[in-house]
């Protein structure tokens, strides 16, 4: 059964996030999970092929935002939103808010 590497908090650097939120899928996956998790990444998939997938995902892992759990044949995510608020508070909602603004949605409480 495969195992994810997964950095600790104090490894987190600010660029490697801000690079892994810069795309817009990436971005996307992390607003999904924002609303409902832990998820499957079949739901997040959006039509792509799994190596894109698995590409994009490897790189939310890599920069400390994405936990990725296996879980008998499910890969589940979620959100490392309490270790990120610890070592950089306030960004992952401030970049959520910006990003729902640009989309005209309401921001997240």
């Amino acid at each position: 059964m495969k195992q994810y590497e997964h950095p600790p908090a104090e490894a987190f650097r600010l660029t490697a996030i801000l690079h892994a939120l810069s795309d817009p899928y990436r971005l996307s996956i992390v607003q999904k999970l924002s609303v409902l998790q832990p998820q499957p990444c079949a739901p997040l998939q959006g039509g792509r092929p799994k190596s894109s997938v698995s590409h994009h995902f490897s790189v939310l892992r890599k920069a400390g935002l994405v936990r990725t759990v296996v879980v008998g044949v499910n890969h589940m995510n979620s959100l490392r939103d309490a270790e990120l608020e610890a070592r950089f508070p306030g960004l992952l909602k401030t970049i959520l808010d910006a990003a729902a603004r640009s989309e005209g949605l309401p921001a997240q409480d």
